[in-house]
């Protein structure tokens, strides 16, 4: 009797570990690979392969990970800094990527993109997914996972990505399978690289804002991210990047401005300082002006790097034989990239992930 109960564990255990093992192996297959034209949702989990000892930490949304490049900032000024930004990454979202941040390593400087503000609500389960997703299991995720999700999702979903995307089996790739256990790296310390161009022609009239007060949710996660920055003696950024599309309403720009002052806090519209920083936007933009491409980032990180070192003082660390080492690797990838982009536009007209889409279509 005894060895037929002993039998019996043994085989419903067996049972239990490769059903949960066949999941696990079904989930590594249908999660999204965010390595096509969607390469944004891979950003949030390439931080945790990084050696984490960057002087400045970026978060926000696209206006960061598109228009800010680290390599720049160390090449020009020796500073070390990586952007934890995802697309449409709110302000609970910057919150809370900024918390899991600190677990790891503590900055001089943060800067957050205060776009985000403008959105008060949970938006979209597509960029939910594109931030939470990346994240690594915590009590951090788990909060960031309740305050961000809207009505059609549940937590369960986010802890077992399986459950969400089990129905995707009619629409797996190569690339599903190829990349299973892992995708190769998009960005260059969270910095997404586009090559192209397509100049601003002209803006749509300008729309009276449809409220002109951030909402209490907002502000609440702001003053989160002040209080975080504050407790561990590290100085907070306010920008607000220099793309010229969606607009920036001055009555938008006016709070921020009296919040900085209110909480001893830098601001900087870069907007205003478009014809100082260089940027043009016939040529320094991929999409007519919501994103700047590679040149214009380079401008905009060429005059960041310098307010940071004259306002903060932030260290130039190119004499540090270790630091020099590791980022000499990250420069020739940058280039590396640079390089290969340019080459697929010359030939191509467009970059090649793009040209293979339309022909997929």
């Amino acid at each position: 009797m005894k060895n037929r109960k002993f039998r019996f564990i043994i085989s419903l255990t067996v049972t239990v570990l490769l059903f949960v093992f066949v999941c696990y192996l079904a989930q590594c297959i249908l999660m999204p690979k965010y390595t096509g034209i969607r390469k944004e949702g891979a950003l949030i989990s390439e931080y945790y392969d990084e050696v984490k000892d960057h002087d400045v930490i970026i978060i926000g949304d696209c206006e960061v990970y598109e228009n800010i490049s680290p390599i720049t900032l160390w090449e020009e000024y020796g500073i070390t800094s990586y952007i934890r930004g995802s697309a449409q990454m709110l302000v609970w979202h910057s919150y809370y990527i900024l918390e899991e941040t600190l677990k790891y390593e503590k900055p001089d400087v943060v800067i957050f993109n205060v776009l985000a503000m403008k959105y008060n609500e949970p938006q979209s389960e597509a960029y939910n997914r594109m931030f939470l997703d990346g994240m690594k299991l915590s009590s951090t995720k788990l909060k960031a996972i309740k305050v961000s999700m809207t009505e059609e999702e549940t937590t369960l979903s986010y802890l077992a990505p399986i459950f969400r995307f089990h129905s995707r089996w009619d629409e797996l790739t190569g690339e599903d399978f190829k990349y299973m256990f892992g995708v190769p790296k998009v960005s260059h310390n969270g910095y997404l690289m586009r090559c192209d161009i397509k100049p601003l022609e002209g803006l749509p009239a300008v729309r009276n804002p449809e409220f002109t007060d951030f909402g209490e949710n907002a502000y609440a996660y702001l003053d989160k991210i002040t209080s975080l920055c504050k407790e561990n003696d590290i100085e907070l950024l306010l920008i607000k990047s220099p793309s010229v599309y969606p607009h920036w309403y001055d009555e938008w720009d006016q709070q921020i401005v009296d919040y900085a002052a209110q909480n001893g806090l830098q601001y900087v519209n870069t907007l205003k300082l478009q014809s100082t920083i260089g940027i043009d936007m016939t040529t320094d933009t991929y999409d007519a002006g919501l994103h700047l491409n590679l040149y214009g980032a380079e401008k905009f990180s060429k005059w960041l790097g310098q307010y940071l070192q004259d306002t903060y003082n932030v260290a130039d660390h190119r004499n540090d034989p270790e630091l020099s080492a590791r980022y000499e690797q990250k420069v020739a990838a940058y280039y590396k990239e640079k390089a290969q982009q340019e080459s697929e536009i010359a030939e191509y007209g467009c970059l090649k992930m793009f040209k293979d889409h339309k022909e997929n279509d």
